[in-house]
C-alpha cells in the first residue's frame, strides 16, 4: 500500500470536500428561500430529502463497502457529489434543487461508511481514535470553509458556490482514481456473513443503545443546524456573510478541540463518557441560544454548541469501530443510516415549528438531546464488560 500518511490525507480531502458542498448550503439558504418565494417548511423538506436518500441507500452501501470494496465506493460517490453540486448550482425550480439534495444523499450514503472502514483498515486499535479524529475535523473544517465560501461567493452569485463544490468533488475523484489502492483487510468477507450483517443486527446489545443515540442526537442537531441560518436571518437580520462568519468561526475551535484534546479525551473518560458529557453542554447551549440577543453572545453559545457536537460524532464513531471487528463496512452504513433518519425528521419538524415560531425549532432540538443524554446512562461498554468478567 501507499504511504499511509499519503492514504490518509488523501481520504480527509475526499471528506472535506464532501462537506464543504454540504456547508455551502447554509447561508445561502435564507437567500434562496427568497427567490423561489418558500416557507420554512419547504426548506426543511430538502434538507431531510438529502437525508432520505443517505437513509434509503445507507444500509445497502455499507454492505457493498465490504463486498465490493472500499475504494470504488468512494470514487462513484465523489462523482456522485460534484454532479448534484453542479445541478444546484443550475437548478432555477424546488423540483431541481430537490432532485439534487437526492443525489447528494446518495453520495454521502456511499462516501461516508467507505472512508471509515478504509480507515479502519490502515490503522490499529491505538491509532484508530486520532485518525477517525482527524476524520471528524476534516469534516467539521468542511462545513468551516463551506459557509465561508458559501457567504463570500454568495456575494457575486447566489448559485456561485456550488460551481465551485462542483469542480473540487471531480478534482478528489480524480485524485483517488490515482492515489488509493484498495486496502488489505486482516479478515475475509464471507458472503453469509454480508448477508447476517442486516437489520437484525441493529438489536446486538452491543450497538443498539449507540444507534440510538445516533439517532436521537442527529435528530435534535438537525433541527438545530438546519433552520440556525433562517432564524438568525429572520430574528436579528443577519447576512449571508453574517451566519457564515458566525458558522466558520465556531467551527474552527471544534476542528482545533478535535485536533487537540479528542484523542487524549477518550483515552482519559472514554467514549461513552465523551459523548454524555458532550451532549449535555450542547443541549444546555442550544436551549440558551434562544434568549441571547447580542453578536458576540450568539457566536459563543454558537461556538460551544460546535464543539460539543464535534467531539460527540468521533467519539461515536470511535466507540463503534472498536466493537466492529469484520462488520465495519456494516457499523458505517448503520451509522449514516441511523444519522440520515434524524436528518430527516428533524429538519421536517423544526421547519413546521419555525414556520409558527422563531424558537420552536430549539426547545424542540432541546428536548429530544434531553432524551439522548438519558440514553448515556443506560449504556455500558461490552468491551468494559469483557474486562470486568
Amino acid at each position: 500500500m501507499k504511504s499511509y500518511k499519503l492514504v490518509l490525507s488523501t481520504l480527509l480531502i475526499n471528506l472535506f470536500i464532501a462537506f464543504l458542498g454540504i456547508g455551502l448550503v447554509i447561508p445561502v439558504t435564507p437567500t434562496i428561500m427568497n427567490e423561489l418565494n418558500i416557507s420554512g417548511t419547504v426548506v426543511g423538506y430538502m434538507v431531510s430529502a438529502f437525508a432520505l436518500a443517505q437513509l434509503i441507500v445507507s444500509p445497502i452501501s455499507g454492505r457493498w463497502v465490504d463486498r465490493f470494496g472500499r475504494k470504488p465506493m468512494i470514487i462513484i460517490g465523489l462523482f456522485i457529489f460534484s454532479f448534484s453540486e453542479f445541478l444546484f448550482g443550475i437548478g432555477k425550480t424546488v423540483e431541481v434543487l430537490f432532485v439534487s439534495r437526492v443525489l447528494g444523499g446518495v453520495s454521502a450514503a456511499f462516501i461516508m461508511p467507505a472512508v471509515t472502514a478504509f480507515i479502519a483498515d490502515i490503522t490499529t486499535t491505538s491509532t484508530r481514535p486520532k485518525a477517525l479524529g482527524y476524520m471528524s475535523a476534516a469534516i467539521s473544517t468542511g462545513f468551516i470553509i463551506g459557509p465561508g465560501i458559501g457567504g463570500f461567493l454568495a456575494e457575486i452569485g447566489t448559485r456561485l458556490p456550488f460551481f465551485f463544490a462542483a469542480g473540487f468533488g471531480l478534482l478528489a475523484a480524480i485524485l483517488s482514481l490515482i492515489i488509493l489502492k484498495e486496502p488489505e483487510r486482516s479478515y475475509k468477507v464471507e458472503e453469509q456473513i454480508i448477508q447476517a450483517t442486516g437489520f437484525r443486527r441493529i438489536l446486538s446489545p452491543m450497538y443498539f443503545i449507540a444507534f440510538m443515540v445516533i439517532l436521537i442526537s442527529s435528530f435534535g442537531l438537525a433541527s438545530f443546524e438546519s433552520l440556525f441560518a433562517l432564524f438568525v436571518d429572520h430574528k436579528f437580520g443577519f447576512t449571508a456573510k453574517d451566519i457564515a462568519i458566525v458558522i466558520s468561526l465556531g467551527a474552527i475551535v471544534g476542528v482545533i478541540v478535535q485536533v487537540g484534546l479528542f484523542d487524549r479525551l477518550t483515552q482519559w473518560i472514554g467514549e461513552i463518557a465523551l459523548i454524555r458529557y458532550s451532549l449535555i453542554v450542547s443541549t444546555a447551549l442550544v436551549l440558551v441560544l434562544t434568549y441571547v440577543t447580542g453578536y458576540w453572545s450568539i457566536l459563543v453559545v454558537t461556538m460551544t454548541v460546535f464543539v460539543g457536537f464535534d467531539l460527540m460524532r468521533p467519539a461515536v464513531t470511535t466507540y463503534l469501530s472498536k466493537i466492529a471487528g469484520d462488520e465495519q463496512g456494516f457499523v458505517g452504513g448503520m451509522n449514516s443510516m441511523f444519522t440520515s433518519i434524524g436528518n430527516i425528521i428533524g429538519p421536517i419538524i423544526g421547519g413546521i415549528l419555525f414556520d409558527i415560531d422563531l424558537n420552536y425549532p430549539f426547545y424542540f432540538a432541546t428536548v429530544v438531546l434531553a432524551i439522548g443524554i438519558a440514553l448515556t446512562f443506560a449504556w455500558k461498554s461490552p468491551l468494559e464488560s469483557t474486562i470486568k468478567a
